[in-house]
């Protein structure tokens, strides 16, 4: 058994890791995600009043959790290129 791996191995290893990597960053972004609107749902039925305050906290907390959803992509189209 030869431990040198052919090119089209090597290619196939890099798209795997890539799906990997990408498929867990946006699971635990969703993750996230259901966590700030399950909350936020949660805060303003016990205080309505607070809505335009909290509201404002969401979303900076939605792009937050988005962007990085979009440097794991980045990252993972940068290993996949460069390795």
């Amino acid at each position: 058994m030869s431990l040198i791996a052919d090119a089209s191995t090597v290619d196939a290893a890099k798209a795997i890791s890539f799906a990997l990597g990408i498929g867990l960053g946006s699971l635990g972004a969703g993750i996230g995600l259901g966590n700030i609107f399950g909350s936020m749902i949660q805060s303003v039925a016990r205080q309505p009043e607070l809505r335009g305050e909290l509201q404002g906290i969401m979303w900076l907390a939605f792009a937050l959790t988005e962007a990085l959803v979009f440097y794991g992509l980045l990252g993972g189209l940068l290993a996949y290129v460069l390795v």
